[in-house]
């Protein structure tokens, strides 16, 4: 007997709709705001007066222009999604090194790997 009579059957979405998210891609979203933010921070923090406006809305501004061109789901550019991961990697990595420049190694380190985990379990789901 198969195990297909406990499927059910999905009714069709109304047009404009989209499926609800799913916990690991609230994950995702709350990953990457956390490094924006993450970046606003480090900007703020570790310069002095005239370099630390630039760099507190600069670093994250570039982030996540770089995120709209690659990563996100309406991405800009169609790339493979190994350059999306490494994309997503970079961005991830750079929040790591700046929780760990401002002293807070600890707190580096649980983000990345919440966003390593969080990552691999999304990279998996894209390519099965």
């Amino acid at each position: 007997m198969s195990d297909s009579s406990n499927v059910r059957a999905q009714a069709p979405l109304a047009p404009g709709m989209r499926p609800r998210p799913s916990a690991l891609e609230i994950g995702s979203v709350l990953c990457g705001l956390f490094a924006f933010v993450t970046l606003a921070i480090w900007g703020f923090l570790a310069w002095p007066f005239p370099g630390n406006i630039v760099a507190g809305i600069g670093a994250p501004a570039l982030a996540v222009l770089v995120w709209a061109l690659f990563v996100s789901p309406r991405a800009v550019l169609a790339v493979h999604p190994f350059i999306r991961a490494l994309v997503e990697l970079f961005v991830y990595a750079a929040a790591t090194v700046a929780w760990w420049s401002m002293g807070q190694a600890l707190i580096g380190l649980v983000f990345a790997v919440v966003a390593v985990i969080l990552g691999a379990l999304n990279g998996r789901r894209r390519l099965a």
